[in-house]
Formats: C-alpha cells, sequence, structure tokens
C-alpha cells in the first residue's frame, strides 16, 4: 500500500465476544482495518469519531440494540452516509424488510460464512462508490 491508499476501515458492533474475535481476524486477513465495539453506545461513540467506511452492527445486544444504534447513525448528519450492514441472528422474511426499513445496507443472518461477510462488505462499498 503506498502513502495514498489505506485501508477499508470496518466498525464491527458485536457484543459475542467469540463472533467479535473470528470476524476481527477474517476481516483483518481480508486486508480491512478493524475498529471494535461491544456495543450499540459504543458503536455509536466510535463511528462518530472515527467515520468508518462500513459499519457490520449486530442488531440483538444489551442496552442500546443495533436497530437503535442504526436509526441514530443514520440519522445524524456526521454518519448518516456510512453504510451499515446488519448482522442477525434473525432471519425470517419480515426480519429483512425491518432491516431495510431501518436504513441498514445490507443484511447477513447469522450463522454467516465468513466469506459471505467479505463479498457483503464489497457489494456495499461498491454500490456507495457508484462501481
Amino acid at each position: 500500500m503506498n502513502a495514498d491508499e489505506r485501508a477499508v476501515t470496518i466498525l464491527l458492533v458485536e457484543d459475542n465476544v467469540d463472533s467479535r474475535v473470528i470476524m476481527q481476524a477474517w476481516l483483518e486477513h481480508a486486508g480491512y482495518r478493524v475498529l471494535l465495539a461491544t456495543d450499540g453506545f459504543a458503536g455509536l461513540a466510535l463511528a462518530r469519531e472515527t467515520r468508518p467506511d462500513v459499519i457490520l452492527m449486530d442488531v440483538a445486544m444489551p442496552g442500546m440494540d443495533g436497530w437503535d444504534a442504526a436509526a441514530r447513525l443514520k440519522s445524524h448528519p456526521r454518519t448518516k452516509s456510512i453504510p451499515i450492514i446488519a448482522l442477525t441472528a434473525l432471519a425470517l422474511p419480515d426480519d429483512r424488510h425491518r432491516a431495510r426499513d431501518a436504513k441498514f445496507d445490507g443484511y447477513l443472518a447469522k450463522p454467516v460464512a465468513l466469506s459471505r461477510v467479505v463479498e457483503e462488505v464489497q457489494r456495499v462499498l461498491q454500490h456507495v462508490l457508484g462501481a
């Protein structure tokens, strides 16, 4: 990577330690820079501070869940353009509609193949960049 290039930064908001560790290692191996938050409150603060390129957001977390965190991010001028991908064990058709209505830019149902996570990040980035 030359001085003009930088790694794409992904904010992973996930309360499950095992999922967080595995997904972080996989994403870093794929060449991404990964920031971590363990709940919606921390994810919201870190997103506003760092403005990552993409957010992977677990929706079922204690405290502030991913639905509320995403709504707050999408309504704030500093973070509204950051694409957010829902990570959820909720995989019913109504859950997909809820994610779309909540303005998530992508949706991944757990358990998810790690290669599928990278594919979805790439898809969202291409969509945002208009490629």
